[in-house]
C-alpha cells in the first residue's frame, strides 16, 4: 500500500527544498540542509505578524510548513530583533549552527530557495515587515529583488 498522493508529493517537494538548500551551501548533507531550513524558517516566521506568517506558511509546500510551524507560539510574536546580529545569532541558535559565518551562508541559501518557491509578491510582503538591514541581508540571495 502506497502513501496517499498529497503524502507523496509533499515529501518529494521537502526533498526537493532540501537537496537545492543543500546545493547552496555546497553540502551533499540534507541534514546540514535542514538545520539552515529550520534555523531560517523559524527566526523569520518570529518576526512576521500572525497574519504575515500565515500567509507565508500558505506558500510552503504541507512538509515544510510543519517545519516552519513547529514549536510556534503566535501570542509572543512579532519578536523586535531589528539587526543583523541579532537575526544571526537566532538562525544559529535555532538551526544548531556554527556562528555568525555559517548562519550568514544559511540564510542566504533558504532566501534564495524561498524566493524561488513563493510568489514574488509574498517575498516582497515578507521582506516588507523587515528592518532595513534584514531586507537587505535576505534580498542579497533573491536574484529578482
Amino acid at each position: 500500500m502506497s502513501d496517499p498522493p498529497i503524502i507523496d508529493r509533499s515529501a518529494q517537494q521537502a526533498h526537493t527544498w532540501l537537496s537545492r538548500i543543500a546545493a547552496e551551501l555546497g553540502v551533499d548533507d540534507q541534514r546540514d540542509a535542514y538545520r539552515a531550513l529550520r534555523g531560517v524558517l523559524h527566526t523569520i516566521r518570529d518576526r512576521l505578524t500572525v497574519e504575515e506568517s500565515a500567509q507565508l506558511a500558505a506558500q510552503l509546500p504541507t512538509l515544510i510548513r510543519g517545519i516552519y510551524y513547529e514549536g510556534w507560539k503566535p501570542s509572543r510574536v512579532p519578536e523586535t530583533y531589528d539587526d543583523v546580529d541579532s537575526f544571526l545569532e537566532r538562525v544559529t541558535d535555532v538551526g544548531r549552527l556554527n556562528g555568525r559565518t555559517q548562519a550568514s551562508i544559511a540564510t542566504q541559501a533558504v532566501a534564495k530557495v524561498l524566493a524561488a518557491n513563493v510568489s514574488p509578491g509574498e517575498f516582497e510582503d515578507v521582506l516588507g515587515m523587515l528592518p532595513e538591514s534584514l531586507r537587505r541581508l535576505l534580498r542579497a540571495a533573491d536574484s529578482s529583488g
